[in-house]
């Protein structure tokens, strides 16, 4: 495709690709917050404020090596065009949109990622997917759940162990204080992760028409706009899913909400600087489950858990229908 040609579909592009990221912001803005509204830490409209802030700093902490995967590393970048583009953003909108409207907190990311290789595999079949890439993603989902699950589990264990001489009334207190450090931590990993997606898809679909020179790389105006769009979603806030994932899969206090956003946070640290683009949502579910399941197995609300899980399961494959769909859409439209 010209790149001359292209200029103005890339300018309608880039505003599809920032919309998802704005939408993405919306609908994981509950990842940031259900914990700490849950707890009556911060009010809604306080705690929004509070994420969305550290959502758009973060790409002052993190380098840009998960948009270099998303970029590069999910489909071969030869095969991007305009169309591959937008038929991948559609299929993670249109996925996101429908789990939002029903509360469900499925994976924007993932959504993304199937988009993305439904569209690939609708224009070049199965050999458009990088499945070097694309495994490291599946996997990840699989362990970022468990890994968020494990370490609030052993902070829950270790917090319970050094506070054991302290009242209830002490403790309560302590973590209400402590837990605007964990939001902040959970909210930096967020906007460190997820943002930066939507940097890979603008980055491959410039790069593939011929803007960004022989190397692939991340202008700094497209991390700037990625990570306001972001913010600017967060703001909005998303209360539907702000109720299941703080309300309805178990009861927190402040301690128990300090250690699944700790738990959350360090695992989205580690997978963003190791260029792995985890979903956030999985993370912070595996890791509210995991407090819950420290108190008692019983405190889990497993049939909301176990809902939680199936919409992962479909999210891939349901983003990648509709992006593939998309894509033929558009070709006999032509």
């Amino acid at each position: 495709m010209d790149a001359t040609l292209a200029l103005p579909v890339l300018v309608f592009l880039i505003a599809v690709a920032l919309l998802f990221d704005f939408l993405n912001g919306l609908h994981d803005a509950a990842n940031s917050i259900a914990t700490i509204v849950s707890t009556r830490v911060l009010r809604p409209q306080y705690a929004v404020l509070w994420a969305a802030f550290f959502n758009f700093i973060a790409f002052l902490v993190f380098g840009l090596h998960v948009a270099n995967t998303i970029g590069t590393g999910i489909i071969e970048p030869d095969i991007v065009d305009a169309t591959v583009i937008f038929a991948a953003l559609v299929g993670a909108i249109v996925w996101n949109l429908i789990t939002w409207a029903l509360g469900i907190p499925s994976s924007s990311s993932h959504a993304l990622i199937g988009g993305l290789v439904g569209a690939g595999v609708a224009k070049a079949g199965i050999s458009a997917a990088v499945w070097t890439g694309l495994s490291k993603t599946l996997l990840a989902i699989v362990l970022s759940p468990l890994v968020g699950f494990l370490l609030a589990l052993v902070l829950v264990a270790i917090v319970s162990w050094l506070s054991v001489r302290s009242t209830p009334f002490a403790v309560d207190r302590a973590f209400r204080i402590l837990q605007f450090v964990s939001a902040s931590l959970y909210s930096l990993g967020h906007g460190g992760n997820d943002a930066q997606k939507t940097m890979g898809i603008i980055a491959v679909l410039l790069y593939s028409q011929g803007h960004l020179g022989a190397d692939f790389n991340i202008p700094f105006w497209v991390v700037i706009s990625c990570q306001a769009a972001m913010g600017l979603g967060t703001l909005m806030g998303g209360w539907r899913i702000v109720r299941t994932m703080g309300l309805r899969i178990t009861k927190l206090t402040p301690m128990q909400g300090f250690c699944a956003e700790t738990g959350g946070a360090a695992t989205l640290f580690m997978a963003t600087f190791l260029g792995v683009p985890v979903s956030t949502t999985h993370t912070i579910t595996g890791s509210i489950v995991g407090v819950g399941a420290a108190r008692r197995v019983s405190a889990v609300r497993w049939n909301v858990a176990s809902s939680i899980v199936y919409a992962w399961v479909i999210t891939i494959p349901a983003s990648g229908i509709v992006a593939a769909l998309t894509y033929w859409a558009v070709l006999l439209l032509r």
